[in-house]
C-alpha cells in the first residue's frame, strides 16, 4: 500500500511539472535588435492566436480609404499594437506573452515601406521597459484590405506561468 502511495505521488508530481509552461526566448547573438532569434514554448500551456489587426481611424473627417484617416506608419503601428494589447488583456495576457509576430507593411516602388517608422512604434511595446521579445517577421505587401491601411499585425501569445509578463 505504501508503494502505491509513493507511485501515485510521483505520478502527480510529474503531471504538475508537465503542466508548467516554460517560455524561453533566445536572443540574437551579439545583437541588441529588439526581437528574439527564436522562442521555445514547452509544457502544457494556453496559446492564443490573435488575428491580423489593422489601425483604428484617428481622423473621422478623412476619407476612410485613405492613409490620412489612420495616420502614418508609426501612428498606425502604435494603434495596431494597442488593439493587440487590449485583446491580449481580455484573455488575461500581456504584450510580454507575445512569442511570435507577423507584420505586414505596405510597400511599392513608388512608396517603399517605412520600416524606421514601424520600429519607432514597435519599440514603444518591445525592447524597453517590456523586455520579453517575440520572434518576428516583417513582410512588404502590395496592399492590405483597405487602401488606407499601411500596417497589419498578427501575433501568437503563450502564457509563461513562471514570470510576470505584463
Amino acid at each position: 500500500m505504501k508503494f502505491i502511495g509513493i507511485a501515485l505521488g510521483a505520478a502527480l508530481s510529474a503531471v504538475a511539472t508537465a503542466a508548467c509552461a516554460d517560455v524561453v526566448r533566445h536572443p540574437i547573438p551579439n545583437s541588441t535588435f529588439p526581437i528574439a532569434q527564436a522562442v521555445t514554448v514547452t509544457g502544457n500551456t494556453t496559446t492564443v492566436y490573435v488575428s491580423g489587426q489593422v489601425p483604428p481611424a484617428i481622423n473621422k473627417d478623412a476619407d476612410p480609404s485613405s492613409p490620412q484617416a489612420y495616420g502614418d506608419t508609426r501612428t498606425q503601428t502604435v494603434g495596431v499594437l494597442n488593439r493587440i494589447k487590449g485583446i491580449l488583456e481580455g484573455q488575461g495576457l500581456g504584450m510580454g506573452d507575445v512569442v511570435k509576430m507577423q507584420v505586414f507593411l505596405v510597400h511599392s516602388a513608388s512608396a517603399p515601406m517605412d520600416f524606421k517608422a514601424f520600429m519607432e512604434g514597435y519599440t514603444q511595446f518591445f525592447g524597453g521597459s517590456q523586455p520579453n521579445l517575440p520572434a518576428r517577421s516583417v513582410v512588404g505587401v502590395a496592399a492590405l484590405a483597405n487602401p488606407g491601411f499601411l500596417v497589419e499585425i498578427e501575433v501568437i501569445a503563450a502564457k509563461d506561468t513562471n514570470k510576470d509578463s505584463k
